[in-house]
């Protein structure tokens, strides 16, 4: 049985896609995902319970957590139960593993709770509960290196009970193409610490030396606060910045051909834009954080910068530009 309710979009999305194509793959075994509002195959040995329900508020998904989910568990009797959700489901002894891709209770970034307050919530209440699942899980399966390092340090966990799984992305996808032009991609959601807001400093740095490069983001402006803030800042500076909006995973590969990838997140577990860029051939600027450095540490076309240094993220533009896409 295979839980993932949060998974809609982005990352999230792409893994319960992996574990449910591996399902599908494999004829000895029979699977049960339960999920939210993804419309996933069904075969004769997959089946499908969707909850979009649990998507409405906190307390539709706190409802599901604690009464659904243990009836389903004892309805269907699984041998094992897969959570890729990072905390295991209660009120069971079945044994389960667990896909911990949450990186807020490992990083050595801290959020304000007045200013942050979700994000502050999940980095000290339900971290909690995934620090809690890590220990009582059977295996723990995570993206990278550094988290399981990060894990084992904050847990105290046997090495040998951590798995490294990095996704394994099975897409078409264009090989990067120099055509002169300067243009810069970012595919991100709206969250403080994807950190849009280094590009626009450094955008107005390159805006003062006459260098005024175009970037395109997967934000419209109307997401919340903060991307209104951003479109606000970007128009009464005059820079070359595109809201987007959200996008088709099929055209955003399409433009990591064409565009050098800017990723300045400074909490990430993996950032598959860094992998996708990487079997594009695109030139990659990016932040000198762990899960970065891991990805890209056998890349040739890759620079760093520290996430809340805007100048050196400028020069790291310009030098780009003049490597790449000479204005």
């Amino acid at each position: 049985m295979v839980f993932d309710l949060p998974a809609v979009s982005g990352g999230a999305l792409t893994i319960l896609d992996m574990y449910h194509k591996k399902a599908i793959a494999d004829k000895e075994n029979e699977y049960i995902f339960v999920v939210s509002l993804p419309r996933l195959e069904q075969t004769d040995t997959v089946t499908v319970l969707n909850f979009p329900k649990v998507k409405r508020s906190w307390f539709h998904r706190y409802y599901f957590d604690k009464f659904q989910a243990k009836k389903l568990v004892n309805q269907y009797n699984p041998d094992k139960i897969i959570s890729l959700q990072n905390i295991m489901v209660s009120g069971t002894k079945i044994p389960q593993e667990i896909y911990v891709h949450q990186s807020l209770p490992f990083t050595e970034h801290k959020f304000n709770l007045f200013a942050h307050p979700r994000l502050w919530i999940n980095q000290n209440i339900i971290s909690r509960m995934i620090i809690k699942s890590i220990k009582r899980a059977q295996r723990v399966t995570v993206q990278t290196e550094w988290m399981k390092s990060a894990i084992i340090a904050r847990c105290g966990i046997n090495a040998q009970k951590i798995t490294v799984e990095p996704p394994r992305l099975i897409i078409k996808i264009t090989q990067y193409i120099n055509d002169g032009a300067s243009r810069f991609f970012y595919p991100a959601a709206p969250f403080v610490y994807k950190n849009h807001i280094a590009i626009i400093k450094a955008l107005i740095i390159l805006k003062n030396q006459n260098i005024n490069p175009q970037v395109t983001f997967t934000l419209d402006g109307s997401e919340n606060r903060l991307t209104g803030r951003l479109k606000k800042l970007s128009q009464n500076n005059g820079l070359n910045v595109v809201f987007a909006g959200n996008m088709q995973h099929e055209k955003v590969l399409r433009i990591y051909s064409k565009s050098v990838l800017l990723f300045p997140s400074y909490v990430e577990t993996i950032g598959l834009p860094l992998l996708e860029a990487r079997m594009s051939n695109s030139p990659i600027i990016c932040t000198d954080e762990p899960f970065c450095k891991e990805i890209c540490s056998d890349y040739d076309k890759v620079a760093y910068f520290k996430y809340n240094n805007y100048s050196e993220l400028a020069d790291r533009m310009k030098e780009v530009i003049e490597k790449y896409e000479p204005i």
